[in-house]
């Protein structure tokens, strides 16, 4: 039975979906041991098939040798496996409801294809062919919107033309362009606005091939490194959708999480010609998909990793720490995080005038230790 996977940080999710055989069980057995990610957060079960893992970050680890804090608080995100998808989903076939449900739900996706051949592994159409097991869950997805776009279209176009509304006009002219791109078989994301409304209403459609997503290729043990054939295929088959790929070999992520140790796990994945293993950079491929960055908090008591959205102002950010702060905003206190590396302290930041003073419209940058006074 197929899964889908839910990576949640903040209100944010990331759904990961593919069919049986692919691999997203090994990914997610991988993930849920913690030993992939990190040498010193573990993995926390919270319930079966829900769990919470971290967002690995060297950055922390950094901070973490200069301020010897009491704790040290990275960021997260949530997994969640639901079961889900056979061809038919689109008309309510198995649990095709469900599934479609749970990726509606979801801000962006991961979708596992098999690229690798073991014939020891069944494939459910029986020959691996990574561009045709896309197509497969596209068109459900694809089927799905149509069926939503033409139903907000046969109402958006009546009041288009009775009212003289331009509001109307403008997405029935957003809504035509999608259902031409569905019935040619292509995904809604393969359309592009230049006007910032025109995106607006786009998105405020939730379409599901209107989501970002990133094609995970999951690849034998000698193409870990630089990818195969079917890889390549996947490359062509996906060139016009706006689509991110991430190659990946579930078998070796597995084995990296049964090594006891860290030093062990990185002279593994060094020796397999990698810098990372292939489980952090899903995790943070999928953090950045969903358009998420981090700031920090550093003292002697805690350091700590926090999650926005790219783009978020200063009040924004004081209020993922605590409402209250974002309500009494006053300023932040910012320092870079190369200027905290380079001079190892707030003290010896300030006066070397690296800490900056910043107010309500301050756009928050990755990585950006900060310090808020806000009054209540």
């Amino acid at each position: 039975m197929p899964l889908v996977l839910i990576l949640k940080a903040m209100s944010l999710k990331c759904g990961i979906v593919g069919l049986p055989n692919v691999g997203k069980s090994t990914l997610f057995n991988c993930i849920s041991s913690g030993k992939a990610q990190s040498a010193n957060f573990p993995f926390c079960t919270i319930e079966p098939n829900i769990g919470s893992t971290i967002v690995p970050d060297r950055r922390l680890e950094e901070l973490e040798k200069i301020c010897k804090p009491k704790r040290v608080v990275p960021a997260t995100v949530e997994i969640v496996d639901i079961a889900g998808l056979v061809k038919g989903a689109s008309k309510g076939e198995g649990l095709g409801n469900q599934f479609l449900a749970n990726i509606r739900e979801t801000d962006a996706i991961l979708h596992v294809l098999r690229c690798f051949d073991d014939p020891n592994i069944v494939h459910v159409d029986g020959s691996v062919d990574p561009v045709r097991d896309k197509e497969v869950i596209d068109l459900e997805l694809q089927l799905k919107d149509l069926e939503t776009v033409e139903n907000r279209l046969a109402k958006v176009q009546k009041q288009a033309q009775a009212g003289g509304d331009k509001s109307a006009k403008r997405l029935c002219e957003i809504l035509l362009r999608y259902r031409e791109v569905l019935l040619e078989g292509k995904s809604c994301r393969t359309v592009t606005f230049d006007n910032p409304e025109d995106r607006q209403l786009a998105k405020e459609l939730y379409l599901l091939t209107n989501k970002p997503i990133m094609y995970v290729c999951n690849v034998d043990e000698a193409s870990a490194a630089t990818g195969n054939a079917y890889v390549e295929k996947v490359r062509e088959a996906v060139k016009d959708e706006n689509a991110e790929i991430l190659v990946i070999a579930a078998k070796i992520e597995s084995d990296i999480a049964e090594l006891e140790s860290y030093e062990e796990r990185q002279m593994f994945i060094e020796e397999m010609g990698l810098k990372e293993s292939g489980v952090v950079r899903l995790i943070q491929s999928a953090y950045s998909l969903l358009n998420l960055q981090t700031f920090f908090t550093a003292g002697a008591d805690e350091c700590r990793a926090w999650t926005i959205c790219k783009g978020d102002k200063a009040p924004k950010a004081a209020g993922v720490i605590h409402t209250d702060f974002e309500k009494g905003f006053i300023r932040a206190e910012v320092i870079k995080y190369e200027d905290f590396i380079e001079l190892k302290s707030e003290a010896a930041c300030r006066a070397a005038g690296k800490l900056g003073v910043e107010g309500k419209d301050y756009v928050v940058q990755d990585g950006d230790i900060m310090h808020f006074l806000f009054n209540v």
